[in-house]
């Protein structure tokens, strides 16, 4: 029996979903641990738990599931908003160590799965184990990606606009990696992957911050409703093609 592909084809609407689950990401975050007041630590524990049930569902399933991989990302970057806030500012790691640590553990992931499956590519995986590998890497990137986007707007300074249109050249510029050289193209995923979280992440404190931080102060609650509908208007559209996909 032929197995079934349990992840997402890699083409332009995975990266617009995972753009605006990255966003809700950011906002959501934000939302829970400073407008609701709940903290880091409850925030955290919240969609962490989140994530591993949806994850454990998402398992569950044969094939692949919009929806629930899509819940299960989104928890993920919620989750990984939270944990690099708590890195960085609670244990006070700052966000350039708080980064490093993070590319550590990555690279750690990346090199076990690799180990194991002599493979890294996330354009097949088939196996309930190889996915928990999958996943793990995707919630440790999460995570970087919100700290190296803090590092960016903060650190160096370049504000929340400035940073987005640094992220938006070197995405740009892997794009065209991409399509004009050999590169890996797994390689090039996981830089993408990577950069698409602070991409995500600043264009977030845009819509949220206070005018005199450079945001548009249009708050955490509206902006993460925003999110959610476009994510799920993305996600319904995957559906439909996934369908059609399976009727081929």
């Amino acid at each position: 029996m032929e197995s079934k592909n349990r992840v997402p084809h890699i083409i332009l609407l995975y990266w617009v979903i995972k753009i605006a689950s990255t966003t809700l990401g950011e906002t959501g975050a934000d939302m829970f641990s400073m407008t609701f007041n709940l903290g880091y630590g409850a925030t955290i524990l919240i969609f962490m738990s989140l994530f591993l049930v949806f994850l454990a569902v998402k398992l569950f399933i044969p094939g692949y599931n919009p929806f629930a991989y899509w819940l299960t990302f989104t928890a993920s970057a919620i989750a990984g908003t939270a944990v690099s806030d708590f890195i960085d500012r609670t244990l006070g790691l700052g966000y350039a160590w708080g980064s490093l640590v993070l590319v550590a553990a990555l690279i750690a992931v990346l090199a076990v799965w690799y180990r194991k499956d002599k493979s890294i590519d996330v354009d097949f995986i088939a196996s309930p184990s190889s996915e928990i590998f999958y996943w793990a890497a995707f919630l440790i990137a999460n995570t970087l990606g919100t700290a190296a986007g803090d590092f960016l707007a903060d650190n160096l300074g370049l504000g929340f606009v400035k940073s987005a249109a640094v992220l938006s050249g070197l995405l740009l510029l892997i794009v065209l990696l991409h399509f004009s050289t050999r590169i890996s193209g797994t390689f090039l995923f996981w830089i993408a992957f990577v950069l698409t979280r602070p991409f995500g992440a600043t264009f977030g404190d845009v819509l949220t911050k206070p005018a005199a931080k450079g945001g548009l102060n249009l708050g955490t609650v509206g902006s993460s409703l925003f999110f959610c509908f476009v994510l799920i208007l993305a996600v319904a559209q995957e559906t439909k093609l996934e369908n059609r996909r399976k009727r081929l």
